[in-house]
């Protein structure tokens, strides 16, 4: 498959891909991640060695859609959630007071 990653075009396969990534130690994944055999490696990683790179040349999403054409599996970064609220000890108390009172 053609694809562009970083302006460059790069024909990639999927047996290229896991012949290229053989024998790699996976980095910590702390973000988006693709698993590749049984292994899970960082987006950035992946890209470094497949188009050999810098990592600072291309975007995570460029790999991603690459890779997810080529058939593996990819896993984006977790969804933020809210921020929790910290209350004082008098907004405490205050919101107990009111669900008592409320009740």
């Amino acid at each position: 498959m053609r694809c562009v990653i970083a302006r460059f075009p790069f024909d990639l396969t999927r047996s290229g891909v896991l012949e290229s990534m053989n024998g790699i130690k996976p980095e910590r994944v702390s973000g988006e991640s693709v698993i590749i055999g049984r292994r899970t490696y960082p987006v950035k990683q992946v890209g470094q060695v497949v188009t050999r790179q810098d990592r600072r040349d291309f975007s995570a999403g460029e790999v991603l859609r690459a890779m997810a054409q080529l058939g593996f599996t990819c896993r984006d970064l977790p969804k933020a959630s809210a921020p929790t609220r910290v209350l004082s000890p008098l907004q405490r108390a205050s919101a107990a007071l009111g669900a008592s009172v409320a009740a």
